[in-house]
């Protein structure tokens, strides 16, 4: 199916809230589809629903959707008539209610559009940063680094055991050339925070021992009857500690931007009600 098909499905769910139809049967629009007690659907009631250009068989299909939607939609309906009070069934209060929300927050839109300051400064960020660190505290460990996972009989694993410990850029070439040609899984995080826990679910044996290990060295070999499992820790940030900085930028970016909507709106209200105030065009009667 084709994205315009997906396009008008949606117009079919979109139907459950359409109400083409009439009490009797003798104005007549179209072919007669469906009747569900005194409510009738016609054939030009699918009008601008079915597209034109599609096959026979795709708008019979679109077109049975159709229907069904409206039949459960007219019966759930008529049910909802049969059992709920006039109190209930009183919904003007709430479209009011909808419609001025609705143009209340349309009107902040555009009121924000003409007058919000979009440019945060990277200053701004990490002045915020420093001065809020308290919330933006770690629920896990974090680590960058690399995971390695070779078979047993992999050759020459003594060169592998120096290779994953260093830091020389030409030693990590060799590294890298070394677990393409053999390695079963090679991880590289070194360019991105990860989450520790689920690396050590990699490395059969005991998670605890391992962040235990990890908590005084950088460096962890397991091997079980297949594999052995190397994990190299360049930089960690630990579970309670402040989050690195660069994980949280975005987020104290829209913070930022969210404190200067939220002050907008409020000195728009403000000025609102004093100038509405000062204009008599209110009363509040004691």
């Amino acid at each position: 199916m084709n994205l315009q098909l997906i396009k008008y499905l949606l117009l079919i769910v979109a139907a459950g809230s359409f109400a083409a139809c009439n009490k009797t049967p003798e104005k007549k629009e179209g072919k007669l589809l469906a009747k569900v007690y005194d409510k009738f659907l016609y054939s030009d009631d699918l009008k601008g629903v079915i597209p034109a250009e599609i096959s026979d068989s795709d708008s019979a299909s679109l077109a049975r959707d159709f229907i069904e939607k409206w039949i459960r939609n007219e019966l759930l309906l008529n049910k909802a008539e049969m059992n709920l009070s006039d109190e209930e069934k009183d919904v003007e209060r709430q479209i009011n209610n909808y419609r001025s929300s609705l143009l209340i927050y349309a009107y902040q839109q555009r009121y924000l559009g003409q007058n919000l300051d979009t440019v945060v400064t990277d200053e701004e960020i990490e002045a915020y940063f420093k001065a809020n660190q308290s919330n933006f505290l770690l629920g896990e460990p974090l680590m960058k680094g690399f995971f390695i996972k070779v078979p047993v009989t992999a050759p020459e694993l003594y060169k592998l055991r120096q290779w994953y410990r260093s830091d020389d850029k030409e030693t990590m070439n060799k590294l890298e050339g070394y677990c393409f040609a053999h390695a079963t899984v090679y991880d590289h995080f070194n360019d991105g925070w990860v989450n520790q826990n689920e690396v050590l679910r990699m490395i059969p044996g005991d998670g605890a021992s391992f962040r235990n290990t990890l908590a005084y060295r950088n460096y962890l070999e397991v091997k079980d009857n297949n594999f052995y499992y190397f994990l190299s820790v360049k930089e960690k940030a630990t579970e309670g500690s402040v989050s690195p900085f660069e994980l949280v930028r975005d987020d104290i970016h829209y913070i930022i931007l969210n404190k200067r909507k939220v002050k907008l709106i409020d000195e728009l209200e403000r000025n609102i009600f004093s100038d509405a105030q000062n204009r008599e065009h209110f009363i509040i009667y004691q």
